[in-house]
């Protein structure tokens, strides 16, 4: 008898453990990221997403020379424990903009507004970065009640965060010649793009070609005057600083400032700013440059998933 049962009982052993390994390994398997396109406001947007569609939301903004690519490695990350959204602005990436679409800040404003109501983004918690910040900081002001927290890894605000390196710009929002707008045509070139990825970091070989060379290969089929566009409109977001800084004064949302201390734009006095508006903001300093997060992404995902467990985690809502 006993001997006609242990075949058996040994099968029914075997297929639980089987069933439970399976099951182990799905448990560690990375987060799955989807693809998608959406139209809103003059614009086909184009996004990742990861994550349970009913776990907190936090909608990633890349900036200059990037898109959602920037945020490749970071989602997966998040997802466990958030609904992750990473579209690209329009002008960058695969977004694609109708040809009457005027290239302005408050205009990718409108259309990322349009686009987190399009997703059901009813509240979420933003990340910042370059570009994204006055986009971002529009959304805030326009909606307050939506943000529940804000990470921001060198997205500015502040005048004192701008360096000497936007003198040209400066210059041609002062004076918008025909001949001052063309000046700010080598920012667009891959070199200069590049060199932006590079500066600042103490080990190039950490920074991945893929980011500047996909940014400058949109930036060439889209057209580079959209480009030239979006940097003599870049004056109109240091207009609106006080308005960014009323929201932080007034809803005091958690805020991380996570900073690539040698970026050769957006200097550290910048990160710091936030404490005068929002004394609770937390500022971290990361030793590379701009594009913070092709070097110390890990840093940055750590400290990111850390504050938004305590701020905005599935318990706190």
């Amino acid at each position: 008898m006993n001997k006609g049962i242990r075949p058996a009982v040994f099968a029914a052993a075997l297929a639980a453990t089987s069933v439970g390994t399976v099951q182990a390994q799905a448990a560690t398997q990375a987060p799955v990221v989807h693809h998608g396109n959406i139209q809103v406001d003059g614009a086909n947007v184009f996004y990742r997403e990861a994550g349970p569609k009913n776990a907190p939301a936090v909608l990633l903004l890349h900036g200059f020379g990037a898109s959602s690519h920037m945020f490749r490695d970071l989602m997966p990350y998040l997802a466990s424990g958030y609904r992750v959204v990473a579209p690209d602005l329009p002008g960058f990436g695969m977004t694609a903009a109708d040809k009457s679409f005027r290239y302005s800040f408050d205009n990718l404003a409108k259309v990322i507004d349009a686009f987190t109501v399009a997703k059901g983004m009813d509240r979420y918690a933003m990340y910042v970065f370059d570009y994204g910040a006055p986009v971002g900081w529009r959304l805030a002001v326009r909606n307050p009640e939506k943000i529940t927290a804000i990470v921001t890894q060198n997205g500015n605000a502040y005048e004192e965060g701008l360096s000497l390196g936007w003198a040209p710009m400066r210059a041609a929002w002062a004076d918008p010649t025909a001949e001052n707008r063309e000046g700010l045509r080598k920012f667009n070139t891959l070199e200069m793009t590049k060199w932006q990825y590079m500066e600042g970091v103490k080990d190039t070989s950490r920074v991945a070609p893929d980011g500047y060379i996909l940014a400058h290969a949109a930036t060439e089929r889209i057209g580079v005057e959209v480009q030239m566009d979006l940097l003599m409109d870049y004056g109109q977001n240091i207009k609106q600083y006080s308005q960014v800084h009323a929201y932080f004064r007034r809803y005091q949302p958690p805020t991380l400032a996570i900073w690539g201390k040698n970026d050769p734009f957006f200097i550290p006095a910048g990160a710091e700013a936030f404490k005068r508006d929002n004394p609770e903001a937390e500022v971290r300093f990361l030793d590379t440059g701009h594009f913070a997060i092709e070097t110390h992404g890990a840093d940055i995902a750590r400290e990111m998933r850390s504050f938004l467990d305590r701020h905005v985690g599935a318990g706190k809502r």
